[in-house]
């Protein structure tokens, strides 16, 4: 397409000083001639770039027409950067990379080759999450009801919603909206959400109540209780990678680990990960939800 070619030669130019025509041409797969009269398009469009003759010439934007690199510091945009690597880990490429050039074109090469932080929000099933999550941004910005099927504890069910936001929260990617089946705000993971499609139906957005704005209450219960455990020693790795380093007391019994908790069903999966490796002291109600769980597997290798 030919504006997003003059983009990008534009952006090129403010990022470097002097380019040839044959490098273009090559970076873009066209005709030198298609790349001369990009720049004659562009010197009509009130860009001033200028042809330099002769040996080391080429193609350059006239002095004081780059942008002032002062506006944010290197470190404010390495992070914008990393962040936007990110959101590009899962969102559509051309739309981020189209971004991120234009960021570095305002700042030293340095940034765009070494930022300190790497983040990418994407799963193993990376195709078919960038997929959703692209479909939920229409939906969301055109206003357009969806629907998908949905797969959770207590079965499956077939849900349309209003979509509001996409929400990445613990570890992995939810869509918050407006269930018609439950006439309520409700959240839904992502990797448990299939077969969604955009209806053709439209919604006039609701105001969302400030309590269900509150993402982190979705993932607590009322009720929060004590847990009190014994962890083997070779484990302290994983309290710490979890919890953090001073989660547990080192005993001659092993690592007495205590932590208050909302979640059951979350806390009970945890627990029977390590196996032998943890005895819980309390609460009893636990210990006994861990016993029930331990009889089920054995009785499924008899």
């Amino acid at each position: 397409m030919k504006l997003d070619r003059l983009l990008g030669i534009l952006t090129i130019l403010l990022q470097k000083d002097r380019v040839t025509a044959p490098e273009l041409a090559e970076k873009f797969e066209v005709s030198r001639r298609t790349i001369g009269r990009d720049v004659d398009a562009m010197c009509r469009a009130g860009i001033p770039v200028v042809a330099h003759q002769g040996s080391g010439g080429g193609i350059s934007i006239a002095e004081g027409f780059k942008l002032d690199k002062s506006v944010l510091t290197a470190d404010e945009l390495s992070g914008i950067i990393a962040a936007l690597k990110g959101i590009g880990s899962v969102s559509e490429q051309s739309n981020i990379e189209r971004v991120l050039d234009k960021l570095r074109a305002n700042t030293d090469a340095v940034v765009s080759m070494r930022e300190p932080v790497i983040i990418d929000l994407a799963s193993h099933d990376r195709g078919q999450l960038t997929d959703k999550i692209e479909l939920i941004k229409r939906a969301v910005l055109y206003g357009q009801i969806i629907e998908f099927d949905y797969f959770y504890e207590k079965g499956e069910s077939h849900r349309h919603i209003e979509p509001y936001f996409a929400i990445f929260q613990w570890a992995a990617w939810y869509v918050f909206g407006f269930c018609l089946e439950r006439s309520d705000f409700r959240l839904f993971k992502l990797q448990r959400l299939w077969n969604l499609r955009l209806c053709d139906e439209r919604f006039v957005p609701r105001d969302i109540p400030t309590e269900k704005r509150d993402f982190k209450a979705w993932f607590e219960e009322d009720k929060e209780n004590k847990l009190v455990a014994l962890f083997d020693t070779s484990e302290k790795y994983q309290l710490i990678e979890t919890y953090g380093l001073h989660c547990f007391e080192e005993t001659t019994e092993g690592l007495r680990f205590e932590i208050k908790f909302t979640k059951r069903n979350y806390i009970l999966v945890w627990l029977l990960g390590f196996g032998g490796k943890v005895k819980v002291l309390e609460p009893e109600y636990i210990v006994e939800n861990l016993k029930t769980a331990a009889e089920n597997i054995l009785s499924r290798y008899k």
